[in-house]
């Protein structure tokens, strides 16, 4: 028997039991349809993570952060650092010194530090709570906020303590409405600061909502608002990219210097760098690679749950071959009887499981690309850059998901009506 004429005669008994088969292919759409969905969110949950980590700057980005020192090294050491700042330990040593100290090395075209506080901001009668940013001058040539009106405030402005301070659009319209903020005063402490400027609309980044700050010189935090001397965390913008391996390491042996740390005994080859460090320093293009192996992480762990949906669909495969078989067991019977052979029965059935996959996984490749556009459509309504995309290799997948499961769920069926005799199979009930 030809191929042609052992998909028609399978066709045709999918199609005499219209409810069973569509029952039996459920099962496949369900699972393909979930493996879809998965691969397109890791997709638009890489494309999200990725696109708040570069509007922190672009690739010529590196970041010194606060970091607890630890015994433990790797992952193990980050875990415990991050559990120690999670319950108040405070690491008091990266200053201005260290970012001016930075910014000497032939590789860095410039820097800024950062600190963020917590204060009642006042404007006439209107009483909000905001974040302060204490920042450098430099601040806005390096980040992507932009000016809307006004200016940003001056290096001299930051040395010399001027009580400055630049609004974010959403804190302009609760302080001021449609009013020109510009060279009016705000209190904050009861501390008077003239506003020189108001940023444009960025929105959220990491849920935290820049536009909803206010922006003033990071020495003037630092001296008139909090009373110390340390900052949260350095950006440092580089000339050549081909050297931010090199200048992070030359950036790391400025901070053990002015931090007294001893250099490691070995070699160093994460970002995690030494137990004894109290910063860690991290490109903007290592932090993406680090993001890139989380979500492919998560999407090999949610396929893995995938493939239990899978696994079911095709154990209802066997379970509706078994059914057809034993239904059609005089008909294999006169067939063997005029002459079919083992493998013309064997490929008979095999197809007809084949045929159900495929369809479950085609119409499963269309409800789930459905299904993601909808929740990539849902996340651009709340604001986030998700994307739809639906990658190559997922249609792959199911397919070959598809192919795999009607073969190993259809075979053991398959084979067992190939083997009736054509006496017994006659005779049977």
């Amino acid at each position: 028997m030809n191929i042609r004429s052992t998909i028609k005669i399978s066709w045709q008994a999918m199609h005499a039991n219209k409810v069973r088969t569509g029952l039996t292919v459920l099962g496949m759409v369900i699972g393909i349809a979930s493996v879809i969905i998965v691969f397109s969110a890791g997709e638009g949950i890489n494309n999200l993570i990725l696109g708040e980590v570069e509007s922190f700057g672009g690739s010529d980005i590196i970041e010194t952060e606060i970091k607890v020192p630890s015994t433990k090294k790797g992952t193990a050491g980050e875990a415990q650092s991050g559990a120690n700042l999670a319950t108040g330990v405070q690491v008091t040593t990266l200053t201005l010194k260290d970012m001016e100290d930075i910014n000497k090395l032939p590789n860095i075209n410039q820097g800024y530090a950062g600190i963020m506080g917590q204060e009642q901001v006042s404007y006439g009668n209107e009483l909000k709570k905001a974040f302060l940013f204490g920042t450098s001058a430099s601040f806005i040539d390096i980040d992507k906020s932009e000016i809307d009106i006004g200016r940003f405030f001056t290096d001299a402005e930051d040395k010399s303590l001027a009580p400055v301070a630049i609004l974010g659009s959403k804190m302009k319209e609760k302080l001021f409405g449609d009013s020109d903020p510009i060279g009016q005063f705000i209190k904050i402490r009861q501390k008077k600061f003239r506003v020189i400027g108001v940023l444009k609309e960025r929105g959220a980044v990491m849920t935290v909502d820049f536009d909803d700050f206010v922006y003033v010189p990071v020495r003037t935090l630092q001296k008139r608002i909090m009373g110390i001397d340390n900052v949260t965390f350095l950006m440092h913008q580089v000339k050549d990219t081909n050297l931010l391996d090199e200048t992070a390491e030359e950036m790391r042996a400025i901070l053990r210097e002015n931090h007294d740390i001893p250099p490691p005994e070995e070699a160093v080859t994460t970002i995690f760098g030494s137990g004894k460090d109290d910063f860690r320093v991290v490109s903007m293009v290592e932090s993406m690679e680090v993001m890139k192996t989380v979500t492919g992480a998560i999407t090999l762990l949610l396929l893995a749950i995938v493939a239990i949906s899978l696994v079911v669909g095709g154990v209802g495969i066997t379970n509706i071959m078994y059914v057809i078989v034993t239904e059609r067991t005089k008909e294999i019977g006169l067939r063997k009887a005029v002459g079919a052979k083992y493998a013309d029965i064997m490929w008979q059935f095999l197809t007809e499981s084949i045929l159900i996959t495929i369809a479950g996984g085609v119409v499963g490749i269309i409800l789930g690309a459905g299904v993601s556009l909808l929740i990539s459509l849902g996340a651009s309504y709340y604001g986030l850059d998700w994307g739809f995309s639906v990658p190559l290799k997922s249609f792959v997948v199911s397919l070959g998901f598809s192919l795999f499961f009607g073969v190993a769920f259809g075979l053991y069926p398959a084979r067992k009506a190939a083997k009736l005799e054509p006496v017994e199979a006659l005779g049977h009930e």
